[in-house]
Parts: structure tokens; sequence; C-alpha cells
């Protein structure tokens, strides 16, 4: 669909969409539910200043700061996340670029997880070049996650220390060494519906593999602590009118979704999402990965039988 038709959704009734949506998830991205893991393996401490961002140095948030984890810890929650049923392990890292030497210790890493874990092994490790990401693809990494966050426009909006175009220019790099790409972003940021639809047909275009979204939880101490909160099904539309846009690719629901969809929690499925983060965040937790094991069992045996 095109986005004029992809605008013309936005005023249909949210059933109807939610159908057509569910309707595109199952012929073009089949019936699987991958669910993902993530350590925070330096945390804090960043210096630029995207608003949203518990981790800028130059909010006061009171998060932990550390530095970077050593390879045997990383690997350690590596292990965890696989017993916690995660098939995707992210290595996520604060701040806008890794030193040489810490990008060895990634590298060693992910060589460990790799040999003794057992479990896909993905990055998110900042605005990297061609040269690092060959690195890290000979190391046994096969995706990197790098979101854009918002549209083009709204951009400038929330980040003022870099610019759009690195973000897009990192995705390049990643694809361009031969590894998949995650890519998302934040919404409930005080964009507009059609920064949503331009950030969708932007990844699109990108031809980015997966697309985590996240639903903004205004964190007490950065410039958004008195944002408000998204309605539920503002996001439950939001999640439809990406599945539509991304057909086949994996569309995955991530941090905020405890906190603003609650007791519709199982309809960003219906909606379209197949896939979510569990475990809990980089600076806040999330459900009990009892509850998001048993959630996405059920919804299994849903589509299955369905």
């Amino acid at each position: 669909m095109d986005r004029a038709g992809i605008e013309k959704l936005l005023s249909a009734p949210l059933e109807e969409l939610i159908i057509e949506a569910s309707r595109v998830r199952r012929e073009k991205a089949g019936s699987g539910i991958e669910l993902c893991g993530i350590v925070a393996a330096k945390s804090g401490a960043c210096p630029e200043d995207c608003k949203f961002c518990a981790q800028s140095a130059r909010h006061c948030t009171h998060i932990p700061e550390y530095p970077l984890k050593s390879a045997e810890e990383i690997a350690l929650a590596a292990r965890e996340a696989k017993g916690n049923g995660a098939s995707r392990f992210g290595i996520v890292t604060s701040g806008n670029k890794l030193t040489r030497p810490e990008l060895d210790v990634i590298c060693g890493a992910i060589r460990k997880i790799n040999n003794d874990a057992g479990i896909t092994v993905c990055a998110s490790l900042g605005a990297l070049d061609e040269t690092d990401f060959h690195a890290l693809k000979d190391s046994g990494l096969t995706r990197y996650h790098h979101n854009i966050e918002t549209s083009r426009r709204f951009y400038p909006e929330i980040v003022s220390t870099h610019e759009y175009a690195e973000r897009i220019n990192t995705i390049k790099a990643a694809k361009g060494a031969g590894l998949q790409v995650c890519s998302g972003g934040i919404i409930g940021l005080g964009e507009t519906w059609l920064d949503r639809i331009a950030m969708a047909f932007l990844l699109k275009e990108l031809d980015v593999d997966a697309v985590p979204l996240n639903v903004l939880i205004p964190v007490r101490g950065t410039p958004m602590e008195g944002t408000g909160m998204m309605a539920p099904f503002d996001v439950i539309r939001t999640i439809a009118l990406f599945r539509i846009v991304m057909e086949g690719k994996d569309v995955k629901v991530a941090a905020g979704r405890e906190i603003v969809l609650k007791d519709f929690g199982a309809l960003m499925y219906m909606a379209g999402a197949n896939g979510m983060m569990v475990g809990g965040y980089l600076t806040v937790a999330g459900r009990t990965i009892a509850e998001d094991l048993a959630l996405a069992e059920e919804v299994r045996r849903l589509w299955k039988n369905g």
C-alpha cells in the first residue's frame, strides 16, 4: 500500500484496521513470535542530548553508571536470556561510539556467546563504520540494531548533538557489511501521525529486517518527564499501520507496552506485532518472564488454531 493509502487508514475504524493488519501479518510474516533479550553492557554517561533518554549525562536521572562489562559477564547474560525463552540476545552500550578496545571486548563476547550460549547475537553499539561492522560480523554477529527514533522532520526536536543522516548512514554501513538491521524508534514523543507514517516508509525504503516500537516512558529528570502517556488504542493503531507498511518484516513491541497497554497487551499481536522484548529494558523493568511467556504461548496457540 502506498503512502496515500496508509494516510487514508488514519481515519478507518480501529477494528477494520486491526483486521487488515492481522491479515497482512498472517500472509506475509507467518505465525511465529520472536522473543528478544538484552543486556545493558555499558550504562550511562552518554554525551548525547536525546531528550527521552535516561542515559544522557546532560540529564539528572540517577540511573546506574558503569563502564563496559567483561566478555564473560555479557556471555552470562546471554545464557540467562536463553533460559528466559529468548531466541535473540542484544548487546547494548550507551554513548554514540565505542573505542577500538571496547569493540574488541564486544567481539570477544560475541564469539563466546556463539560457542557457549547457543543464542543468536545482535548488538546496538552506536554509530560505527563499515570496518567495525565487518569485525563484528567476522566475530559472529548477525544483526545490528540502530533506531532512527522518529521521522526526519521531527528528529531535531528531540536530538541536537548529531544529525539524522548519521543514523541513516550507520544503517547503510551495517547492511553494506552484510549484517541484518533492526531499526525502529519511539512513539509518543510529541510527533504527529504523519511523522509516524514517514518513519515507517523510511524504514521500508531502508529495507530493515525488524522494526522495534517503543512507547515513551517519561523518565523523571529528562526534558520529557512531563509528557503525557499515549492512549492505548493509539499505540494499537500505530502497530497496525507499521505492520501494513512493513508487510513481512518483523514488528516487535518493546519498552512502554506494559505501562500503556495494560489489559490490552494481547491486542498488539492482533494488530500485527510478531515479537517482543522480554526480561526488562535498559533502565526500566518490564513484566515478569512468566507473564510474557504465557502471553506468547496463548497467541501462538490462537494463531495455530485460527
